[in-house]
């Protein structure tokens, strides 16, 4: 996974940069955030080196951003149903 920031912050930008972006053949998902990062990137690459040559030949010759920074996963799990949230009883703390 990959987070980035982008400047000027402007619909145009996250728009054109989201649309770009998820065209690379090593992107799989691009999810636009709020707090301190404007986007995360969903990478798949062989191995380090390959997610290195991403980040170094892809994504930091894009004058948009203005930051990024990579976080490797080592094991992923998902549910695959979701279940009912319990429901919430007056009073109670959220």
């Amino acid at each position: 996974m990959v987070s980035a920031q982008v400047r000027p912050l402007s619909r145009e930008v996250i728009d054109s940069f989201q649309r770009s972006v998820a065209e690379l053949p090593e992107v799989l998902s691009v999810f636009v955030t709020a707090g301190s990062d404007d986007f995360l990137i969903h990478v798949a690459a062989q191995d380090v080196e390959q997610l290195h040559s991403f980040l170094v030949d892809r994504l930091s010759k894009r004058k948009e951003i203005v930051g990024f920074r990579s976080s490797i996963i080592f094991r992923h799990l998902r549910k695959t149903q979701l279940e009912p949230l319990p429901r919430r009883i007056p009073g109670d703390s959220p």
